[in-house]
């Protein structure tokens, strides 16, 4: 059963213009409800190790933890829907609530949705 801020491995091939491609970490988004229910498609992040400074909104800072060895950015502006078939392993590790309070609120701004 997948978890919202849970981070696994997907298969994002193929690659399309300036999409994330190849196996790579991402984070579940998606509401805990879709996921309960079995939705066929997840809401994820993908992460990479192309670390940029300073670059909030666009992208958030995760700490390696757990069996994700190193630290990586959430590409927030990429945040797409998948396909569960593209889940290939995980969890690999999960955020706190603070990182994902972190993660939501790049999101609001990168979509321009209040902040209430």
């Amino acid at each position: 059963m997948r978890r919202r801020g849970e981070i696994w491995l997907a298969d994002l091939n193929p690659r399309r213009g300036t999409e994330p491609g190849k196996t790579r970490p991402v984070l579940i988004v998606q509401a805990q409800a879709l996921l309960d229910a079995e939705h066929p498609s997840t809401l994820v992040i993908p992460l990479t190790t192309q670390l940029t400074e300073a670059a909030e909104p666009l992208r958030v800072r995760i700490r390696a933890a757990g069996r994700l060895k190193k630290d990586s950015d959430a590409l927030i502006d990429q945040m797409r829907a998948i396909d569960n078939r593209r889940l290939v392993q995980g969890p690999l590790s999960r955020l706190q609530p603070q990182q994902l309070d972190a993660i939501a609120h790049a999101l609001l701004e990168v979509l321009d949705l209040p902040d209430e």
